[in-house]
């Protein structure tokens, strides 16, 4: 069988492919971003497509299972809140092909506003979700939750974390099962989630749950690999290689079906050994479930709850029988600290420094200009989620009074505009909001790696299509005021930026210049 070196976000697009998936749709986000360029790069017959946000690209995939095509949806931790809405209703419809949902967790928030754990999502939205630890399990894992979808009628979560994401291991390569549509048919009462037809289908939720506690205990991703009897050791995701790497001579309970989690199996484990230890990263997911179950365990006692773990810090906790505080990332280096900073020559850099001249106020959102908060630009003063940064500008006019409104503006990229920045320029116009909202369009989704998007009239799978019109979009909202500058005309950016913060009515500028580093 032929093998190939593959990060893992690779081997799951390698998955959903042998898997016989159909359709694939993400919005980009580290550390998922490769699953769907991967996809388009190798696998091009699956209709893959970026789509304008995570919602959105769910959306898009429950079309496709509820058409009876297999389908896939990726996207990183946070992208899962936006597309939380959709989550929680397809839960309850269920399947038709498989739907396997790909969420990508960023411990020590190496490119995230947040560290959150979503398997909390798993237990929320009663969904089986899996957690592979290498690149093999991670092709495995993929093709696996179809299967589970199906049998169970529930969409399925693969998570990944993002040392797991970015590593690359052997995987071995195998052939597309080709899995013919099933047939479509109308069923209202599966999928127009009206009360009458929601409450039994929480019913049938939770009959589906107990049936998946028996898989999860049945199944050979979760598994107890027996060794000394003193110590046994329950972990998951990336904290099992650590594990194996430190404490080769205990005993394991390795968990890859991490909700609904093995009961029978953890007895079973906790009853074989003489103490028990839970490694996880992040929150004490596991950790609270076997206490839940009245079983003595040391987890967070010892491991630490922020951050990523590395062989090091389980090694300080298991083996040192001390709390673990060594955060690599926090200790002091014999090397100056270089903090990152925008691009020479990005077309971003010119507004930021009309904004600092002019001393303004600036509510900002999430891409590469967010490095415009750090020196030498030190011009850009909030920023929280994608899309926030009109709704705040909007919320500080509404507390603050139009004086200020005038004294500050919103800045958005142009594919956070297009991912979460419509609704609330509506929002801002629909209540007499007089702000001012700068769009930054550097013609490509530049900080996750240059995807394209809707605005630069090109498709994930190469192909030339229409190119969003911000201009026409933002007058067809409301907004009377539009102008377009290339920012690198200072004089003139420096100009429109006084007239539109004056003017007493929403306005929108759109800074157009390509990236620096975009072909």
């Amino acid at each position: 069988m032929e093998k190939k070196l593959l990060l893992a976000n690779e081997a799951i697009a390698l998955g959903a492919w042998e898997a016989g998936c159909r359709v694939a749709t993400a919005y980009p986000g580290t550390p998922s971003t490769e699953i769907m360029e991967a996809m388009a790069r190798n696998h091009r017959d699956v209709k893959s497509q970026w789509s304008s946000n995570e919602k959105v690209a769910l959306e898009v995939a429950m079309g496709a299972t509820v058409a009876g095509a297999r389908a896939l949806a990726a996207m990183k931790h946070v992208g899962l809140n936006v597309a939380a809405d959709p989550l929680f209703t397809v839960s309850y419809a269920g399947v038709k092909g498989g739907l396997v949902i790909i969420n990508a967790d960023d411990p020590n928030a190496w490119s995230s506003q947040n560290e959150q754990d979503n398997r909390h999502y798993a237990r929320a939205a009663k969904l089986p979700m899996l957690e592979p630890s290498n690149s093999q399990e991670a092709k495995d894992f993929t093709k696996l939750a179809f299967e589970i979808s199906e049998e169970f009628d529930r969409p399925v979560i693969v998570r990944i974390t993002t040392r797991v994401a970015h590593s690359q291991g052997v995987v071995e390569v195998g052939r597309r099962e080709e899995v013919p549509l099933k047939e479509y048919s109308r069923m209202p009462q599966k999928h127009v989630m009206i009360p009458a037809h929601a409450r039994p289908r929480h019913f049938f939720i939770e009959e589906m749950l107990k049936k998946l506690k028996d898989y999860s205990n049945r199944s050979e991703i979760n598994r107890i690999e027996w060794a000394g009897r003193k110590r046994g050791i329950i972990a998951d995701g990336v904290a099992y290689q650590y594990v194996k790497e430190v404490c080769p001579e205990d005993s394991v309970l390795k968990i890859g079906m991490v909700w609904p989690l093995p009961d029978a199996l953890i007895r079973e484990f906790a009853q074989g050994v003489d103490e028990v230890f839970v490694v996880e990263e992040l929150d004490p997911f596991i950790e609270d479930y076997i206490k839940a179950m009245g079983i003595r365990v040391t987890g967070k006692e010892i491991i630490p709850i922020c951050g990523e773990l590395t062989p090091d810090i389980v090694d300080v906790a298991l083996n040192g029988k001390r709390k673990a505080d060594l955060y690599p990332a926090y200790k002091e280096s014999p090397v100056p600290p270089r903090p990152p900073g925008l691009c020479r020559g990005c077309p971003h850099g010119w507004v930021f420094q009309v904004l600092k001249k002019l001393d303004l106020t600036v509510n900002g959102d999430i891409g590469c200009y967010t490095l415009a908060a750090l020196p030498p630009y030190s011009s850009l003063h909030t920023q929280f989620c994608m899309g926030a940064s009109i709704g705040m500008h909007l919320g500080f006019e509404k507390a603050l009074g139009e004086e200020f409104a005038a004294k500050s503006v919103a800045v958005i990229g142009d594919s956070t505009f297009i991912h979460s920045g419509i609704t609330p320029l509506i929002d801002l116009v629909y209540n007499k909001g007089t702000g001012t909202v700068i769009i930054l369009d550097n013609r490509i989704t530049a900080m996750t790696g240059h995807q394209d998007n809707p605005g630069t009239g090109r498709t994930l799978m190469g192909e030339e299509t229409y190119a969003l019109d911000f201009e026409a979009l933002a007058r067809a909202v409301g907004v009377k005021r539009v102008v377009t500058v290339d920012p690198r005309d200072m004089e003139k950016l420096e100009q429109v930026v006084r007239e539109e913060t004056a003017a007493r009515e929403p306005s929108v500028i759109i800074s157009k210049r390509k990236c620096i580093l975009a072909r």
